[in-house]
């Protein structure tokens, strides 16, 4: 499937989508599965689950977990930066938004897409652990565990998945592919 995406002062990119690595039957038996594993493990809290999700990429999958989930919950999200338009994560991480609620105290499932390297989500969850939540656990749709620098204990994971640049299902190029019902591997095209 080939893609033409608008940059940045109208330089047209030829993209295309090389390979499914997750289709959209199989996105759909997986954000259901995780649901129930959530609900049985967190099934007999005292307050609603807090579940934060990880802005922009995670929105999708978030939306689809949360009613897959079924005990009371409330959600809040943040965003954060690592990436910027390029398909490496630079591991600096930047907090655009932050969460409106405060988490101290409270059942915290840390919502992300993707946990490739690590190095950006070792910070987050050290930036919450820092936050004092009752508990702290970790959901990923995607885990690339060959990308792996920085160790992540994930307590809810999706898919494994080659090392390779993912869109779609949320995961983005320069903003665009979220919209895709499918995660497939993007092959960078030339200018044109």
């Amino acid at each position: 499937m080939q893609f033409n995406t608008r940059k940045k002062h109208n330089i047209v990119k030829n993209h295309q989508i090389t390979k499914t690595l997750v289709s959209e039957e199989q996105v759909k038996k997986t954000v259901q599965r995780l649901g129930a594993e959530i609900t049985a493990h967190y099934g007999r809290l005292e307050r609603e689950l807090m579940v934060i999700g990880l802005l922009r990429g995670s929105f999708i999958f978030m939306a689809d977990l949360v009613r897959q989930i079924k005990i009371p919950l409330v959600v809040d999200f943040m965003t954060l930066s690592s990436y910027g338009d390029g398909t490496i994560s630079s591991g600096d991480v930047k907090v655009v938004m932050d969460l409106d609620s405060s988490i101290e105290d409270r059942d915290v499932l840390l919502v992300e897409d993707i946990v490739d390297t690590g190095r950006t989500f070792s910070k987050v969850i050290r930036m919450m652990r820092n936050r004092n939540p009752r508990s702290l656990k970790v959901c990923t749709f995607l885990n690339k565990p060959e990308a792996r620098i920085a160790d992540i204990n994930i307590d809810f994971c999706g898919v494994d998945i080659p090392n390779e640049f993912a869109v779609g299902y949320g995961l983005d190029y320069a903003q665009g592919y979220r919209h895709l019902p499918y995660v497939g591997v993007l092959q960078l095209g030339s200018d044109k």
